[in-house]
C-alpha cells in the first residue's frame, strides 16, 4: 500500500519515514544510504561534525546512493557563560575518570562559534533537506538554503514553536513529542512546557500552521505511523528504532542497552551535556541527577565537552553505564537488523493497519 502526502512527494519519498539525525556517530554513511535506498529520508546529524567532517561523510552517502538524504544541524544559540567556578563540575566527574583511567577532567573553554562554517559545508553537501533544531535560524540562513533548493524543516515541541517557524519560513515542522529519545527542542520557554506528548502536539500543531508537520517521538512501528497520519502529520522522524539497526555507528553495547530496556527506563537529564535530553538511565545519569548533584552540571556545550573523553573511553571499554544513552519511551519495541529491511517492514505494517481501521 503506497502512502503519499505533501511532504513525500515533495522529498521524492517512497515512504513517509524519516530517520532521525543522530549526531554524535550513530548515523553513519552506509545508514543514511540503506535508509533512503528503501525509500525513506536518511539524516546525517552533522552537530558535532567540522565542515572538513561534513564534507567527507556527505560524499561518502552521495557514494553509496542517489537516493535523496538531509543534512541536520542545531541553531546558533548565545554562547553560554562558564561558571565562575568549575570545581564542583570537575569535582562531580573526576571519580569516573579515574575508574576508566583517564586523565584528570579539565575545565573545558568556550566553543567558538561553528555554524556559520558548518553551514557553508552543509549547503554543498548535496543535502535534499535541512533540518534543524534548539531554535530559529537567522534570516540569511534560511535564504541561504532555500537558494540551494533545499527543503527546511525547523523542530518544535510547542505550537507557539510551530508557529514561530512558520513564519520564518521553514517548509515543514517536525513535531517533537514528550516521548522522543535525545535533546529537546524547545526554545520558547521552559523546557517543563514543552513537555507536551506526541499524540497531544501533532494535532494541535497541524491545526495551527500550514505546512506539513512531521510526528516525531514514541513512534517505533507501523500502529505509531499509521496513528501519526491520523493526527493530522505528513511523515514521522524516528530515531530509537533506526539506532538498534546494524548500520548504526553507537557502540554494541549502547545497541544492547536498547533491546533490553523498557518503556518505562527512559528519563530526562543534563548530566551529559548540559541540555536537557532524554535517555536510558544508567549509572552515571542516575547519581549525576542526585540530589544537590545537578548544581554541578555546566551549561550546553560545556558539560557535553567535559564528558566527551568519559564518553570515549566508556564506547571503548563496552561501558554503557558511562554512555549517553538517547532513547525515546518506544524503547521496548526496538528491532534489530538491516535499516532496508526495517523501512520495508514499517512501510508494511502502515498499509496493514491503515487497511484494518474500521470505516465509519
Amino acid at each position: 500500500m503506497a502512502i503519499q502526502t505533501a511532504l513525500t512527494r515533495a522529498l521524492s519519498l517512497a515512504h513517509p519515514i524519516v530517520q532521525a539525525p543522530l549526531a554524535g556517530g550513530g548515523d553513519t554513511p552506509a545508514l543514511v544510504a540503506a535508509v533512503g535506498e528503501a525509500g525513506a529520508l536518511g539524516f546525517i546529524g552533522a552537530s558535532y561534525l567540522t565542515p572538513a567532517q561534513i564534507d567527507e561523510v556527505a560524499r561518502a552517502v552521495r557514494g553509496l546512493t542517489k537516493r535523496p538524504f538531509g543534512i541536520n544541524l542545531f541553531a546558533p544559540t548565545p554562547a553560554p557563560q562558564p561558571p565562575a567556578d568549575p570545581g564542583p563540575a570537575l569535582a562531580r566527574v573526576a571519580p569516573y575518570f579515574a575508574e576508566l583511567g583517564l586523565p584528570a577532567p579539565a575545565a573545558p573553554a568556550a566553543p567558538a562559534d561553528a555554524f556559520p562554517a558548518q553551514l557553508e559545508a552543509a549547503l554543498a553537501s548535496g543535502a535534499a533537506a535541512f533540518s534543524f533544531t534548539f531554535g530559529v535560524l537567522p534570516a540569511d540562513a534560511i535564504r541561504a538554503i532555500k537558494a540551494r533548493g533545499m527543503f527546511l524543516l525547523g523542530t518544535a515541541t510547542t505550537v507557539e514553536e510551530a508557529v514561530a517557524l512558520e513564519r520564518s519560513g521553514v517548509d515543514a515542522v517536525v513535531a517533537q513529542g514528550a516521548e522522543a529519545g535525545g535533546h529537546r527542542g524547545t526554545f520558547a520557554g521552559e523546557i517543563e512546557a514543552g513537555m507536551v506528548g506526541t499524540i497531544a502536539l501533532v494535532p494541535q500543531i497541524a491545526d495551527a500552521v500550514a505546512v506539513p508537520v512531521v510526528a516525531s517521538g514514541g513512534i517505533m512501528d507501523g500502529r505509531g505511523i499509521a496513528a501519526a497520519l491520523a493526527l493530522g502529520a505528513g511523515a514521522v522522524q524516528m530515531g530509537t528504532a533506526f539506532l538498534a539497526c546494524d548500520e548504526a555507528g553507537v557502540p554494541e553495547a549502547y545497541k544492547q542497552a536498547i533491546l533490553g530496556a523498557r518503556e518505562s527506563d527512559t528519563r530526562i537529564t543534563r548530566a551529559f551535556s548540559g541540555r536537557a535530553a532524554r535517555g536510558i538511565a544508567n549509572r552515571f545519569l542516575t547519581e549525576a541527577e542526585h540530589a544537590g548533584a545537578a548544581d554541578a552540571i555546566l551549561p550546553f556545550p560545556l558539560q557535553n565537552a567535559l564528558t566527551r573523553p568519559l564518553r570515549a573511553a566508556a564506547a571503548q571499554a563496552g561501558r554503557a553505564e558511562f554512555l549517553s544513552l538517547w532513547a525515546g519511551q518506544g524503547v521496548r519495541l526496538a528491532r534489530r537488523g538491516p535499516a532496508g529491511a526495517l523501512v520495508a517492514r514499517l512501510a508494511a505494517e502502515t498499509g496493514s493497519v491503515l487497511r484494518g481501521l474500521p470505516v465509519q
